[in-house]
């Protein structure tokens, strides 16, 4: 005996097949065994792995991994952070150590985590392009036989052929870009029926917003990858006059990713021309930089032409894949030393450091080689240099406007072994002072002195003296080369476009049905169904069917027949067995 099925479980059938494939998301089959063995339990592992909540799981994981790299010191970063950390935190930094935090992103379950991401995207991806791409190639799904039950709906009678309603339909959906095509009506037993039909269905960029979301997510991951591994920074202080070339050896310090090469270093060379800084003259913004800009003359190559160019804060020079920023200031004073005998035994320009705003700035001026004391012994000289570029009176310690207005140099000289050829590394902006003798002035204290440009210190006892000739500007370069930022940048912005379209856009189907009439008069109806529960949907069908009906307008329904009208004054009596 054949089983029939039920009108209303005929039609949810019809609906499940009508809102079926609206999303590319992988059916879950996974099959219930009471023993899943070697094999069964890796299905079942890669489905859990490539399933959007592990993959967005895996992406929050990320994301809170990366904060430790922004808030502990990074041994790639900063290796003085580093040890300043370790020594301020004797207890915790055992632990950040074992646990990676000094090398977050290239820790072991930092890898993990990423390595896992990234598997878990191309394993989500995959599988929803090719019935994405199915779905993209197959005919939009045939109407249910009852309209009526999906949730946008309307219905009109005409004197159209349905040939014509189903040509203009066809029309009207193409011209809204819909997907649209005719197909024949056939009746529950699969008979066909005199009418025509047509199926549209639209709103395919919301999956394609999903899938690019996802790959760029792969883009972005890829790229940060790879700028990471082949990464390199370096920065350069350049005294004005003086030009610096693209090489290991010509930076102040220099880092690299793990899989840099010099050989990737961009050949070029430049030389500061000057540098000219502007500032606030007035108001509470008194001192407040308004143009920072370095003149620069640059070559590409080992032998290409002098090009001049300018380089602001925020407008670097490009030149190949290096990216050249200016990212400080400061002073350098022109500094002559003579020994006893009137010699000159030392002269250059010495960059300070700035201490504020105001490019109050410290430093050293160290004298190697080539002086002999008033005995004719040879010794190294040591000045600690303050300098302020507009002095005040009353205002000894501190500049109080960022230009050069009125410039005064502090000197304290020194006389001794500055330790430089201990073996032990040391800056040039710090005085090693434990072998090292102070001047002393006539009163027997320690000598010290504010000098002017052009103004000369001298030396007790015939030891020499120390002129301060003017003031140089310096400048600080950061040289750049992160490979894949492009991509990264691209990705980013494709994950927009592509989140935004996955949100806004709605993949919807509608049907449009024209049959004759018994009384030879077309009866038209229009449905849709949407993804998801929205007013768009019925808003939409009521264009298109206001459309619709102008061009196949509709006539008055038929007359009831005066026999079926009941008498309001003798009410009809249920029959035998019928509901109330």
């Amino acid at each position: 005996m054949t089983k029939t099925t039920a009108p209303d479980e005929a039609t949810d059938q019809d609906l499940g097949t009508a809102g079926s494939q609206l999303s590319t998301a992988p059916v879950d089959a996974s099959p219930n065994l009471p023993v899943l063995g070697v094999i069964g339990w890796a299905r079942w592992f890669w489905r859990q792995l490539t399933s959007m909540r592990v993959a967005l799981l895996l992406l929050l994981l990320l994301a809170l991994g990366a904060i430790p790299g922004s808030l502990i010191p990074q041994t790639g970063q900063d290796e003085t952070k580093v040890a300043d950390f370790q020594k301020a935190h004797p207890t915790l930094a055992p632990i950040y150590e074992k646990l990676g935090l000094f090398h977050v992103y290239g820790s072991v379950w930092f890898s993990a985590i990423y390595i896992l991401l990234f598997v878990s995207l191309i394993g989500c991806i995959v599988p929803r392009t090719w019935q994405f791409v199915g779905q993209l190639r197959s005919r939009p799904p045939r109407a249910p036989k009852r309209l009526t039950r999906l949730p946008a709906y309307t219905t009109w009678r005409t004197e159209s052929e349905p040939e014509q309603v189903r040509e203009a339909a066809l029309a009207l959906l193409k011209k809204r870009r819909f997907r649209a095509l005719p197909h024949s009506l056939e009746d529950v037993g699969g008979a066909p029926i005199a009418g025509d039909a047509v199926a549209a269905e639209k709103g395919y960029l919301r999956e394609v917003g999903n899938l690019v979301f996802h790959i760029a997510l792969i883009v972005m991951l890829i790229a940060f990858a790879w700028g990471q591994l082949f990464k390199s920074e370096g920065n350069k202080l350049i005294v004005e006059g003086n030009g610096f070339s693209n090489t290991l050896i010509g930076y102040d310090d220099f880092k690299s990713g793990n899989l840099f090469s010099t050989d990737d270093l961009t050949p070029f060379s430049f030389t500061l021309n000057d540098f000219a800084g502007t500032y606030e003259v007035s108001g509470p913004n008194k001192g407040t930089p308004r143009t920072y800009q370095a003149s620069l003359t640059y070559a590409e190559g080992a032998y290409g032409k002098d090009k001049k160019t300018v380089v602001k804060v925020n407008h670097p020079l490009e030149i190949g894949d290096s990216k050249v920023y200016l990212t400080a200031h400061g002073y350098a004073p022109v500094i002559t030393v003579r020994d006893g005998k009137g010699d000159v035994v030392f002269r250059d320009a010495v960059p300070l450091l700035p201490l504020d705003s105001n490019v109050t700035s410290s430093g050293v001026v160290k004298v190697l080689d080539g002086y002999k004391n008033a005995k004719g012994e040879t010794e190294q000289l040591g000045f600690q240099a303050f300098l302020l570029p507009t002095y005040t009176v009353g205002n000894e310690v501190s500049s109080t406007f960022p230009a050069l207005l009125n410039p005064v140099l502090n000197l304290e000289p020194y006389h001794g072994d500055l330790g430089v050829n201990s073996g032990i590394p040391q800056s040039v902006y710090q005085l090693d002072k434990s072998h090292m003798k102070e001047f002393k002035d006539s009163k027997g204290e320690q000598m010290r002195e504010n000098l002017r440009p052009g103004e000369t210190m001298t030396l007790p006892n015939g030891a020499g003296s120390v002129t301060y000739e003017g003031t140089k500007e310096w400048a600080n370069f950061q040289v750049t080369e992160q490979p894949g930022s492009g991509w990264a940048l691209a990705g980013a912005i494709a994950a927009i476009f592509g989140l935004a379209s996955s949100l806004f856009i709605q993949r919807r189907r509608v049907w449009v049905r024209a049959t004759a009439g018994p009384d030879g008069v077309t009866v038209v109806e229009m449905a849709g169904l949407g993804r998801s529960e929205s007013a768009k949907v019925p808003e939409e069908l009521g264009d298109l069917a206001g459309i619709l009906y102008e061009q196949a307008p509709g006539v008055p329904d038929p007359a009831p027949d005066p026999d079926d009208v009941p008498d309001p004054t003798h009410p009809a009596v249920p029959a035998e067995g019928s509901e109330k």
